[in-house]
Parts: C-alpha cells; sequence; structure tokens
C-alpha cells in the first residue's frame, strides 16, 4: 500500500498501531489479572490482538515504501531500524493473548462438563443417607483453576508482563524516533511574523 486519499498510507496506519498496541496490552493484562474481566473479554482479546498483529506488517511495508520516497537520513535510518522490532513484539501479545483465551475457553468447557459435587456411592438408593466417610466424587470446583492450575497461571501472568510492557515500550520508542525524523529541523523554535492583514474592501 503506498497512498491513501493522496497522503503516504504509513502517516495514516500508524495511528491504528499507535492506538491498538496499548489497548490490545491493557486487554491482555486484564484478563492474564483478573479472573472477572478474563470471563466476560477473553473473546475481545483475542480478537484484537489479532487485529493488530495484522496492522503491524501493513504498517511497516507502508513505512517502507515511504522510505524510498524521502532523503536518507539518520534519523529516518534510526527510526527505520526500531520498526522492525515491533512485528516481534505483536506476535508476542497475540499468542499469549491466545493462550489465555484458549485456556479460559477451555475451563469454562471443563466446568459445564463436570459433575455436581455429590457423594461417589450416592445413587446407590433413593433417599439414602450420604455416608460422611465416603469419598467424593469429581467436582465442578477441581476445574476452575484453568488448565495447569496456579503454576500456569503464574506463568502466562509473568509473559503477560513481559509482552505487554515490551510493545508498549516499542511502539512509543517507534513514534517517538518517527517523531524526529518527521520534525527536527522543519520547524521554526520561535513564533513566526504573521503576514499583515489586509484592509477589507468597501467597493
Amino acid at each position: 500500500m503506498s497512498t491513501i486519499n493522496g497522503l503516504p498510507a504509513h502517516v495514516i496506519l500508524v495511528h491504528a498501531v499507535v492506538v491498538l498496541v496499548p489497548l490490545s496490552a491493557v486487554f491482555l493484562l486484564l484478563i492474564a489479572f483478573w479472573p472477572a474481566a478474563r470471563q466476560r473479554l477473553y473473546v475481545v482479546a483475542a480478537v484484537l490482538s489479532a487485529v493488530t498483529l495484522a496492522f503491524v506488517p501493513l504498517t511497516t511495508a507502508a513505512g517502507e515504501w515511504l522510505e524510498h520516497h524521502l532523503p536518507r537520513t539518520p534519523l529516518i535510518r534510526a527510526h527505520t531500524q526500531i520498526a522492525d522490532y515491533m512485528l516481534p513484539w505483536a506476535i508476542g501479545l497475540f499468542v499469549v493473548t491466545l493462550a489465555v483465551a484458549a485456556r479460559e475457553l477451555l475451563r469454562l468447557r471443563a466446568v459445564s462438563d463436570a459433575p455436581a459435587r455429590v457423594p461417589a456411592g450416592a445413587g446407590a438408593g433413593a433417599g439414602a443417607p450420604a455416608d460422611p466417610d465416603e469419598p467424593l466424587a469429581p467436582t465442578r470446583t477441581a476445574a476452575t483453576h484453568g488448565i495447569g492450575g496456579r503454576t500456569a497461571t503464574i506463568v502466562l501472568a509473568v509473559l503477560a508482563l513481559i509482552v505487554a510492557g515490551g510493545a508498549v515500550t516499542t511502539v512509543y520508542k517507534i513514534g517517538d524516533s518517527g517523531a524526529k525524523a518527521a520534525w527536527t529541523g522543519n520547524f521554526s523554535p520561535t513564533e513566526l511574523p504573521r503576514p499583515p492583514r489586509q484592509p477589507k474592501s468597501n467597493g
């Protein structure tokens, strides 16, 4: 993609990446650390991370086109070098979000399929009193911790922190270097005098 409405596509698409990457990172942290949010937002988080992953290479490709249509300066080279790191972080963001979402989906299925917590021999006779020493059958509560238990929860939470922090930091550095490449030397540090107003004609 080269241009959109007469403007370089990169300068338009980059706004989507600047918004989508931090937003995806926030949703990942929510579903990784907050069980109530995970139950409600895991699908939204997965879809959002997929959209973010799609926009990153699209924006990068548009940036490479623009790079070949601008003078090669040290600031532009620095910007393009940093931008190459965005795709790996976007992939990491997507993979970890998908892992958390898939684990939540499997947990919900396990909860819905698990039998109620009853004594293992309760079916021997209707109305028969339960033996307090009788072992209990597998329960729904056994599935509430998710696949892999607490260890998997901790591992995914740590990975979520790493990829969310790395992705947001990288997109900030890319935006900062891009702004410097676009504006350094292209504006006056002092206010420019305005042209005198033309008198209104009474004729």
